[in-house]
């Protein structure tokens, strides 16, 4: 791998880690500054999370969309340097790498919303109800419980998959208009509202706007439960509990 692709990967990863510690941020602001709490409290600060997470890895995923749409013997672009080059030069500068940004936005808000949502409410409910069954003494403070490690991982995945399914539609809006002129209809994908109404009127709801959705579940469900499971670990480890 190039230094240059690796450096992509390494930032895009780091990045997307950094929305857990946001939404703790947001999540104390929220309760600390404005008074707000019970579970509107996680869903406002999961979708804050998540859309400063996107906003600082945004151009990143267009690349990585532009590059992974590419067939063998019609490239478009060389590597990733290229792909930003040609991007920048052709595509009208920066706002060339936010093409497809307020569908993004608008569906990070209730993708990480929900996800924090449901995996927050999952967890009080296991240890409300179920302590002895789904809890254990947290590593940091063994008066404090935590939920237990394959709990934790089954929560998490059930997270992932009500907030993909939500969400899916304007994803497949976002993917659309981030591969712009690379694809043949892209002049009727030039913003949000036209993008949802094409994809709809052409292939209908299960083969249009959730077209994919099964696959994409494969990815998500265990990413989001070891995003989660991780996420509650390292809490302990660094005595945040």
């Amino acid at each position: 791998m190039e230094p240059f692709s690796l450096w992509l990967l390494i930032t895009t990863k780091r990045l997307c880690n950094a929305c857990k510690k946001l939404f703790r941020m947001y999540f104390q602001f929220l309760n600390t500054q404005l008074g707000i709490s019970g579970h509107i409290h996680r869903l406002m600060a999961g979708s804050m999370a998540g859309m400063t997470a996107v906003i600082c890895t945004y151009p990143l995923d267009v690349i990585r969309a532009r590059l992974a749409f590419q067939v063998t013997g019609e490239h478009r672009y060389t590597g990733i340097r290229n792909a930003f080059q040609t991007i920048y030069l052709k595509e009208g500068g920066i706002t060339g790498f936010y093409r497809g940004l307020t569908p993004t936005i608008i569906g990070m808000a209730p993708y990480a919303g929900f996800s924090f949502f449901t995996f927050g409410t999952l967890k009080t409910l296991g240890l409300t109800h179920f302590p002895e069954l789904l809890g254990k003494p947290s590593l940091d403070n063994p008066d404090v419980l935590v939920l237990k490690t394959h709990v934790n991982l089954l929560c998490g995945g059930v997270a992932g998959a009500i907030a993909q399914t939500i969400s899916y539609p304007l994803d497949v809006a976002r993917r659309r208009m981030q591969l712009g002129s690379s694809l043949p209809d892209s002049d009727k994908c030039c913003s949000l509202t036209k993008t949802l109404n094409y994809v709809y009127t052409q292939y209908g709801v299960k083969k249009g706007l959730y077209r994919g959705l099964s696959l994409n579940y494969i990815r998500c469900i265990p990413s989001q439960a070891v995003a989660f499971t991780t996420y509650e670990f390292m809490k302990q480890v660094l005595h945040l509990n």
